[in-house]
């Protein structure tokens, strides 16, 4: 909590507060003076490599190219395609183009690969698992489907089980942190409307047993989710590149949905990603229509009814400007820097990598080290890194920002001083470490109410 009042205090101390309407408009200089004042307040961190994910491509080329795009499309909505038929041009092509790399050549014909743009990752997993609890109810007859997914599946699928009133099974993980294929057989029962597997793990970076969970699944007959939220930009390339990637996409019959950021690896500006389905017919349970509402007829394909078709426009820009042979050079220097990072965390004394990732490289401490301390100190260097828990680690998501020249060395040899402070100087914390720390020894309610009153204080002026 004191981190955040600290990084906010600036701007409320140095930039002007708005609690209401101004009596009169500010001028348009005065107002994109202050907007680019705080852009540029904000953008170090992320633009010198500091930040783990977050910003995947951030070239000002790049940057200054999806900003035309999208200011040329700035009224655009797709809700309203009979106004902006180019909306409805964008969005099919890149559910078109992000399905065709991820195996929808390989579907069968009368179930060909189908689906729809969302707002993020979020949205795409909320949105498959709706569409699997009305299929569940309507063509299986199951009054109370559930989800089976690792302990390491995205927080969004409890978020889709508690806005769906969808029972979620957790299952455990093995020593390299991937999905417990004994576990989740056992936990699949005749109320299973889909089991998950991720492409990478979030938390962790490694690929669950897609092929094993994707056979279980179609064996059962129940549905599959692969959410590639985080790899499905780059795991198709990276098996070009001859990477160890196991088959995790549509090649694999019993996959009948998956989830893809292009706001991530597929360098689209936030928010924007993919979902997509084995067959038309699942997708169709995904969309929302009312026949009998006095302002007419009403049909939305995801939760959103306005939207900004500017950003499916910029996505659109960014995939057919960056191309195949773009995407797959993007790859080849993340995950050569992932290895160069990867191996650089294990070579530090007292620190060790979880699993085998590819380019998320979660470490955890030995003895005794505090691994929340590690990862305050490097805050204090200017690195923007994620706590994980359960168990206690921290983890770097390497993108193209990570890639420019020193930049790993930076991260290895900061990292590297921040462990050795840390044995110096044991216990002495003021940041989000003691949080991290606590949440793993409060009750799950006192966490909790720590957590909202930190989105409390987001919101205060």
């Amino acid at each position: 909590m004191a981190d955040l009042e600290r990084q906010l205090k600036p701007y409320r101390d140095q930039f002007p507060s708005f609690p209401e309407l101004p009596k009169e408009g500010l001028a348009r200089a005065e107002v994109t003076g202050l907007v680019e004042r705080l852009a540029s307040a904000e953008e170090r961190t992320w633009r010198e490599g500091y930040a783990s994910g977050a910003v995947y491509h951030g070239d000002p080329d790049h940057v200054a190219f999806l900003s035309r795009v999208y200011a040329a499309q700035s009224q655009s909505n797709p809700l309203h395609p009979d106004l902006w038929p180019s909306a409805t041009k964008f969005e099919a092509e890149i559910v078109a183009m992000t399905a065709s790399m991820l195996g929808a050549g390989h579907a069968a014909a009368e179930a060909p690969v189908a689906g729809t743009v969302s707002s993020g990752g979020t949205e795409s997993i909320l949105l498959a698992m709706k569409a699997y609890r009305d299929f569940a109810r309507e063509r299986r007859g199951i009054a109370a489907p559930e989800i089976v997914a690792p302990v390491t599946a995205h927080a969004a699928f409890d978020k889709a089980a508690r806005f769906f009133d969808m029972p979620l099974v957790r299952v455990p993980v093995d020593g390299e942190f991937k999905a417990d294929l004994g576990a989740l057989a056992a936990a699949v029962t005749e109320r299973t409307a889909v089991v998950v597997g991720s492409a990478p793990t979030f938390p962790h970076g490694v690929i669950d047993p897609i092929p094993e969970i994707a056979a279980l699944a179609a064996e059962r007959g129940v549905g599959c989710h692969v959410d590639a939220c985080l790899g499905g930009f780059i795991l198709p390339w990276a098996e070009r590149l001859g990477y160890p990637v196991p088959a995790f996409d549509f090649r694999l019959p019993g996959v009948t949905s998956m989830s893809a950021d292009t706001h991530k690896y597929g360098y689209a500006a936030k928010g924007s990603s993919v979902v997509l389905y084995r067959g038309r017919e699942l997708r169709q349970f995904q969309y929302y229509t009312v026949t009998d509402w006095p302002g007419g007829l009403y049909l939305s394909p995801t939760f959103a009814g306005s939207r900004p078709g500017a950003l499916s426009a910029a996505c659109w820009a960014a995939m057919v400007s960056i191309g195949e042979s773009g995407y797959l050079e993007a790859a080849r220097r993340i995950l050569e820097t992932g290895a160069a990072i990867r191996d650089g965390v294990a070579a530090i004394p007292g620190l060790r990598v979880l699993g085998d990732p590819l380019w998320v490289t979660a470490f955890a401490a030995d003895d005794g080290l505090d691994v929340y301390q590690v990862m305050e100190n490097m805050g204090h260097r200017g690195w923007s890194l994620n706590g994980l828990q359960r168990p206690a680690a921290v983890h770097i998501a390497v993108t193209l920002r990570h890639t420019l020249p020193g930049v790993a060395d930076r991260f290895l040899a900061d990292l590297a001083e921040s462990v050795r402070e840390v044995r110096s100087n044991p216990g002495v914390s003021t940041g989000m470490a003691p949080v991290y720390g606590m949440a793993g020894t409060l009750p799950a309610d006192i966490v909790r109410q720590l957590l909202t009153g930190y989105l409390d204080m987001l919101f205060e002026v």
